[in-house]
């Protein structure tokens, strides 16, 4: 008796053009980063923070330079007498002053050290800012596949329930017509209320990672390119570990921000040592006075003052403030020190890491891209099976579910290649927005 066939293209020209369908206006990973360049708080932040280190480096150069001061003052007194029995005496006199002067430190060794701590102190700010910016490269790039994700599971499971639909309504008219039982109906309905439920869950989950991704880049309504397909994932360049152990060493923030909390710290214990030094410090003073009589005389006084030194001081004794406190310092550059170790450490390790995890990431994709051919494959001789009744109804429903379930997976295993790629980088520290051109190049047009 002949059956009822499905057709075995519908689903897949039902999720190919899910799949194919990009929204008009949509935005490359590069158009969100620079939208999210400009609106990220973390990384306004850093930026703000690097702009008050320098600002602060530039105050320790006042200790090196030169100060003057100009103080003017003017004055007037009334004087009354009063004696009994003589007159009334009435008394009125002013006097004016201009004080001009200045200093210029010759020999302070603490002040100069400041001056190589504030310079040291905006380098750290710049390495902070570099950290700040690969961690944005990565969080855009995170939230850009993950919305990127969330539509290819939703695309699947909306290709999967027309295809579990189209086997429902076959298992239906097949039972009507006496060549199947009710339980392939039942499982088909069975498996048609998983995946409703599915789509439920991926809808929301789609619409969750794009409220992330508004919310990064600033952009309402974001609407990311999907790749290009057929995609070819790009080699990884170098592809020995040890030479991104090396970049990592020599170019990653965090190791960067530890060598320069080690020379702070060095310089601290220089300065604390100060404490036993003398100073020298070159001064200068110019005073106009004139006033318009006084007290005891009418006579009109005028005066000009000029002073010039030299300040010398020398610390004698200070209650062993100096020792102790070269002592902290000491302290605190052994603390510098190990935390440059535990962070070259960490570097090491975190590169290591996602080195291997991008190759079997890059693994996953190939094993991914062959199990399809191969789902898709038993799919299809699953579907000629039930046919020809070799087959049951649930072994078509679960090929499905299994091919499914294989494009999903290598859609994110392809997302999470190009995103550790980025994060390896990151890890070897020399993450750059231009990093995201080669990416950029694998969406769609």
């Amino acid at each position: 008796m002949k059956l009822f066939r499905p057709s075995p293209l519908l689903p897949l020209v039902t999720a190919l053009g899910l799949a194919l369908s990009l929204p008009a206006g949509a935005q490359s990973l590069v158009e969100l980063y620079g939208a999210a360049r400009s609106f990220d708080a973390s990384y306004q932040s850093a930026k703000s923070q690097f702009e008050a280190a320098q600002a602060k480096a530039a105050q320790a150069r006042a200790g090196v330079l030169p100060s003057a001061g100009l103080v003017l003052d003017s004055s007037r007194t009334n004087l009354v007498n009063r004696t009994d029995g003589a007159p009334r005496m009435e008394n009125t006199f002013g006097a004016n002053s201009a004080s001009l002067s200045g200093s210029q430190p010759l020999y302070r060794p603490a002040n100069s050290i400041t001056l190589k701590q504030g310079q040291k102190g905006a380098d750290v700010a710049q390495a902070q800012l570099a950290a700040a910016e690969q961690d944005l490269v990565v969080r855009v790039a995170q939230a850009y596949f993950d919305v990127l994700t969330a539509q290819d599971s939703l695309t699947f499971v909306k290709a999967q329930k027309a295809a579990v639909a189209e086997q429902l309504a076959s298992a239906k008219r097949n039972f009507e017509v006496g060549t199947s039982t009710i339980t392939d109906t039942r499982e088909a309905q069975a498996r048609h209320d998983l995946v409703i439920a599915q789509e439920i869950a991926a809808e929301n989950d789609l619409r969750v990672k794009r409220i992330a991704l508004d919310q990064l880049v600033g952009k309402p309504d974001s609407q990311p390119k999907a790749l290009a397909l057929p995609v070819t994932m790009p080699a990884l360049q170098p592809d020995n570990v040890s030479e991104w152990v090396q970049q990592a060493q020599s170019s990653h923030p965090g190791i960067a921000q530890a060598k320069l909390a080690l020379d702070i710290a060095k310089l601290e214990t220089d300065k604390a040592r100060t404490g036993h030094q003398p100073t020298l410090d070159l001064y200068g003073n110019y005073k106009i006075s004139q006033a318009n009589g006084s007290g005891l005389s009418a006579t009109d006084s005028r005066s000009n003052a000029a002073t010039i030194g030299l300040s010398f001081s020398v610390p004698l004794f200070a209650g062993f403030a100096v020792q102790n406190r070269i002592k902290e310092t000491l302290a605190l550059q052994d603390k510098a020190g190990s935390d440059l170790d535990a962070q070259q450490r960490k570097a090491t390790q975190d590169t290591s890491s996602t080195f291997l995890n991008v190759l079997s990431l890059q693994g996953q994709v190939k094993a991914l891209e062959a199990a399809e051919v191969s789902t898709q494959s038993a799919l299809d001789a699953n579907k000629l099976g039930y046919q020809v009744g070799v087959r049951i109804n649930i072994d078509v429903l679960n090929s499905q579910s299994q091919l499914f379930d294989t494009k999903a997976k290598l859609a994110k295993a392809r997302y999470d290649v190009l995103l550790t790629g980025l994060r390896l980088r990151q890890a070897a520290g020399n993450l750059k927005a231009e990093d995201l051109a080669p990416v950029n190049a694998l969406l769609a047009k």
